[in-house]
């Protein structure tokens, strides 16, 4: 017995000793806790962008998607910290199919998924509807591309947008045909959009009071491609000029049927059809015609010509609205670091007094939600491309 309990004893020394041997060979610190733990966790922020990224707009949705990923790369590049915690940005970009009732569906999906913010929708027809949802959700929305005065006259304190609207844009193209293209009876069409029908009725308004004459107030849908019979009607009114409020899926067609037609009536269109687009389904019949855009042109934005060597290396020719998708993340992104949180309860009071130097130049809004200072610059396609006219309206800065 006493041999054995010398043995046991010597065991337990040996493995004490080996048990110290090992610790103190361990010299990896010791777990982070409290604050340390915080900052060195990566929080992810959802950030959703919704545009049409299938079907005849499917590649505006894509432009506005990859404006919106291009600025969460550069995000996610400063290695930003709010509350506390390193940041990391994530888009989830989903596809509304430029059609209302799939852009609530969309927009409840992306509130039950925790998103921080909203870069979208492309249309007004879907940000209108999707911004009820928002609204209940208290989660902030920035349109880069809706422009229904609609969408912010409902009184939604999380509905914002970063372009000008269309009665701003109404009122430069109104102009331009009486004032500037001396146009005598003008012919209107729009798509029974929220944004065609809108638009048109701006436009209509001011030609009106700026002596213009209305020949026909026309209307077709956005999903249609033969306009001949409409046409048709306009082309026996004798009217030099036909205004068409919609998107390039319909403008490029019935640009070329009204030339077929054989009409010589200036074609003049808004942001829907001024992108490259019109120029490929009108082809050749596109020379001479005429829409105006949001914005200042890529030259003369405040760091437009940067922004758009860079997207054209990465992603390709820039097909519509990509430069307003990149300021809205960023407006997004500025407002949760003034309020140093990413809920969207917290920093959504922050997003009223932006006063942010986007790509597209100064950005503040009203207390409606629309950008201040807005303008709108007028185009020509001159040997297969858009060349800019003039820009009316704010400057931007």
């Amino acid at each position: 017995m006493k041999h054995g309990f010398v043995r046991c004893r010597s065991f337990l020394f040996l493995v004490v000793n080996l048990i110290f041997l090992l610790t103190a060979c361990d010299s990896s610190p010791p777990p982070a806790t409290g604050s340390t733990a915080k900052q060195d966790a990566v929080k992810k922020v959802l950030i959703g962008s919704v545009a049409p990224m299938s079907g005849p707009q499917a590649h505006l949705g894509q432009d506005n998607s990859n404006g919106a990923l291009l600025a969460i790369e550069d995000l996610n590049a400063q290695a930003l910290v709010i509350g506390g915690q390193k940041i990391e940005f994530v888009l989830l970009t989903e596809d509304d199919q430029a059609d209302p009732r799939t852009a609530t569906i969309v927009a409840q999906k992306l509130v039950d998924e925790g998103a921080a913010g909203v870069v979208g929708h492309l249309n007004s027809g879907t940000s209108i509807p999707a911004s009820k949802i928002y609204y209940d959700a208290g989660l902030p929305q920035v349109s880069p591309s809706a422009t229904a005065v609609a969408y912010t006259a409902q009184g939604f304190s999380t509905a914002y947008r970063v372009m000008a609207n269309d009665a701003q844009q109404g009122k430069v193209l109104g102009e331009f045909a009486v004032q500037k293209l001396k146009a005598i009876s003008i012919a209107v069409i729009d798509d029974r959009s929220a944004y065609g029908q809108g638009l048109a009725d701006e436009f209509e308004k001011v030609v009106k009071a700026a002596g213009g004459t209305l020949v026909a107030r026309e209307f077709t849908t956005d999903k249609n491609t033969d306009f001949m019979a409409i046409l048709t009607t306009i082309k026996g009114k004798n009217a030099d000029l036909v205004f068409y409020a919609g998107m390039d899926a319909q403008a490029g067609p019935l640009m070329k049927q009204l030339r077929n037609l054989g009409s010589k009536a200036k074609f003049l269109g808004a942001d829907g059809m001024q992108n490259t687009g019109f120029l490929k389904l009108a082809g050749a019949d596109a020379e001479g015609a005429m829409a105006s855009s949001p914005g200042m042109p890529y030259e003369v934005m405040p760091k437009g010509a940067a922004f758009r060597e860079r997207f054209i290396a990465r992603f390709g020719e820039i097909q519509g609205y990509a430069v307003f998708s990149y300021d809205a993340v960023n407006v997004l992104a500025t407002a949760m670091q003034r309020a140093d949180s990413v809920d969207p309860k917290i920093y959504a009071p922050k997003m009223r007094d932006t006063d942010l130097a986007g790509v597209s130049g100064q950005i503040r809004f009203d207390e409606k939600g629309d950008r201040l200072n807005s303008s709108v610059t007028l185009y020509e396609v001159k040997q297969g491309a858009w060349v800019a006219l003039e820009t009316m309206g704010g400057t931007g800065h």
